[in-house]
């Protein structure tokens, strides 16, 4: 038909009035055809409508054909497509008692107006075809979801992952926690019409991660944080740990991350005038058009000319910055550390605040004592709390260990390490001021029997990960390979929900990439914790942080403290021999052997000496560990006896005589909880 209406105004091209009026009537022919064809593709979508990418019938409850409810569950799905709320939000009651049904239905919140219209049609089409007789029912699209039930409970919730892994499974999952608690405020408070967020963060090897989540707007704010925050915290669980992608679906909210961008970012979300389907604006008339350009065009080379600026004075003050940084690195070498740490302006505090904040550093005030200083806790003007740790102004090695653990805990930003705020400088006295943490540290409660109590194995195995990440990302993941050289009970702090922070790091060595160990002629650290080979020849390297969280596991595990027993016996070869004997529940902390998983108790005893191998070569990397918390069906090799130092690393029998160990108020400070 379009053909013959072309040609003849082609064989007529010299009469204007003609191929006017042709093309009118071919435009008429066309909206008659494009009419046809929309109305047969939705009669014939609706007919048969795709597949659900997840769909759940319970066989609990059934209604009988021709039933109240089933008129009920007429009524309700034929009303429901009428009751949008504008952003693809559509409910709908209707029924009394057992009869009542209660339907409801979302759009994802990038979906198009029409878009979501068909997918509730589709949805609600399937979901009587694929539940021909249940009570309640759910099914998911990828744009969109229809629930229907007789009741308000929740369906299962459906968990799925992508087949996927991603290359950096911790780096992946602290990026994508940190996107996800960002979405999760934004939904919320998205307002009673639409609680949507999308967003993105980058990922391991400079790849991004994509995300999005989603409540029914009925939800008030803090219900919506909670439901979204109750699926989150599903991601360290064995199907979605480690996958680049995955969801989690819920009737009341749910979420959706990948490695590529999956949501619509132009579409519009302009709230509607009358409550429906918002539509987007026709298209302008030519002399508004004209007009629109221009103000494009306008704005496109003020814009131009706005970053021509801005780039020019970022280039000026880099070149400026370069030129200062050379200059300033032919000062004397000496001079060099103070200078990096005074010119942190930002993070200096002035000596007299601080002084203030600990009531002038009172008795009332002090948390704790170490080998080099003294711990309190203080309160700034605006009220928040602080720890502050003040180096003995009598001990030179303090010094060198202010210096050290500033410039290295600058560097460090990490969930499970202790929050450096900032420093003092004032004289001969210098301050750490550190987030202040209210449980204290670890130790106090593995050798308080009844504040151990408090610590049921979930508690205690969250823990130990927590841990496993810090020193993973020590090791691995910093901007500098980091060896802790002092990981024990008492440097492990843990917050007001009970989350572990890895502290003082004035033993700690900085390594480059390419090196891996290193050797000392001074012994620092705890008796108990110490590797063997440290204790004997001075290597370290980050197998013996392996093997002081080796120790710190068995702790955790038998709630006793790794030292010598009547019968010459410590902790390591108490446990050893029980496994050998097959009798390693036996050693397990009495508290936890009620309500709690024994199997996961016995593979983290399995863990734990693995960790404390005497050999070297066997113990495993911290990133081999965190494999294997978090994977209960990676198979474990057999341990072999583990080093006990109270006899093979006692210290009559270190190699060179001028090697000594340090006691257990070696490090900076263990801090008590008032």
């Amino acid at each position: 038909m379009l053909s013959i209406l072309f040609n003849t105004t082609l064989a007529s091209s010299s009469d204007t009035t003609k191929v006017q009026n042709m093309f009118k009537l071919a435009g008429k022919h066309l909206f008659l055809f494009s009419f046809l064809f929309t109305h047969l593709t939705k009669t014939t979508t609706l007919a048969q409508p795709p597949p659900f990418f997840y769909h759940e019938c319970p066989d609990a409850t059934t209604y009988t054909t021709n039933s109240p409810y089933q008129t009920n569950l007429d009524t309700a799905l034929s009303a429901l497509p009428a009751t949008n709320s504008g952003f693809g939000y559509f409910n709908f009651t209707t029924g009394q008692g057992n009869d009542r049904v209660i339907s409801f239905a979302l759009c994802r919140g990038d979906v198009e107006p029409a878009l979501c219209l068909n997918c509730l049609n589709n949805s609600i089409v399937r979901l009587r075809d694929r539940c021909p007789n249940q009570m309640e029912a759910i099914g998911y699209y990828e744009k969109c979801f229809l629930k229907y039930s007789n009741n308000t409970r929740n369906l299962n919730i459906r968990v799925a992952p992508n087949d996927q892994n991603t290359s950096d499974v911790v780096l992946f999952n602290e990026n994508l926690r940190r996107l996800m608690d960002r979405l999760r405020g934004e939904a919320a408070g998205g307002g009673p019409l639409l609680k949507f967020a999308t967003g993105n963060i980058t990922g391991p090897g400079f790849s991004t991660i994509y995300a999005l989540q989603q409540c029914t707007p009925d939800l008030s704010e803090l219900a919506c944080s909670k439901c979204l925050e109750v699926a989150i915290n599903r991601i360290s669980n064995a199907k979605l740990y480690g996958r680049n992608g995955g969801r989690i679906l819920q009737s009341r909210c749910n979420f959706r991350y990948e490695s590529s961008e999956f949501f619509n970012k132009t579409t519009l979300a302009t709230p509607p005038q009358s409550g429906a389907i918002p539509h987007r604006p026709s298209t302008p008339p030519p002399g508004k058009k004209q007009k629109t350009i221009r103000i494009v065009l306008i704005v496109i080379v003020f814009v131009m000319v706005f970053v021509i600026i801005i780039t020019s004075v970022a280039i000026f003050m880099r070149f400026k910055k370069k030129k200062r940084q050379t200059r300033s690195s032919h000062d004397k070498s000496n001079q060099g550390e103070t200078m990096d740490i005074v010119t942190i302006e930002s993070l200096q505090y002035n000596f007299s605040t601080i002084k203030a904040a600990t009531n002038n550093f009172s008795e009332d005030n002090k948390l704790g004592r170490g080998g080099f200083g003294t711990v309190y806790k203080g309160k700034l003007i605006d009220g928040n709390e602080i720890a502050v740790k003040r180096l003995a102004m009598n001990s030179q090695q303090g010094d060198i260990e202010f210096k050290n653990e500033v410039l290295l805990v600058l560097k460090l930003q990490h969930r499970n390490l202790v929050r450096l705020l900032g420093f003092s400088i004032e004289g001969k006295e210098r301050l750490l001021i550190y987030e202040f943490l209210p449980n204290g540290s670890l130790d106090q409660f593995i050798s308080d029997p009844t504040k151990r109590k408090l610590l049921d194995w979930e508690i205690r195995y969250n823990i130990v990960k927590g841990i496993a990440k810090g020193l993973l990302y020590l090791h691995e993941d910093s901007r500098l390979n980091i060896i802790h050289r002092d990981m024990k009970a008492s440097n492990v702090l843990l917050d007001a929900e009970m989350n572990p922070k890895i502290a003082d790091f004035g033993m700690a060595r900085a390594f480059k990439p390419e090196e891996s160990q290193g050797d000392t002629s001074h012994i620092v650290g705890t008796r108990g914790y110490m590797a063997p080979e440290y204790i004997r020849h001075g290597h370290f390297s980050v197998k013996s942080d392996v093997f002081s969280f080796g120790v710190l596991i068995l702790e955790m595990v038998t709630g006793q403290e790794n030292k010598c027993f009547q019968n010459e016996d410590d902790l390591l070869s108490f446990v050893w021999k029980s496994w050998e004997n097959t009798t390693a529940l036996d050693v397990i902390d009495p508290t936890l052997k009620t309500g709690s998983d024994l199997h996961d108790i016995s593979r983290s005893i399995h863990i734990g000496l693995l960790c404390v191998q005497e050999n070297v070569v066997n113990r495993p990397t911290m990133d081999s560990v965190v494999l294997m918390l978090h994977s209960s069906s990676l198979t474990l090799p057999l341990p072999s006896e583990p080093a006990f130092f109270c006899s093979s690393t006692n210290m009559s029998d270190l190699e060179n005589p001028s090697i000594s160990a340090s006691i257990n108020d070696v490090s900076i400070s263990d801090i008590f909880p008032r």
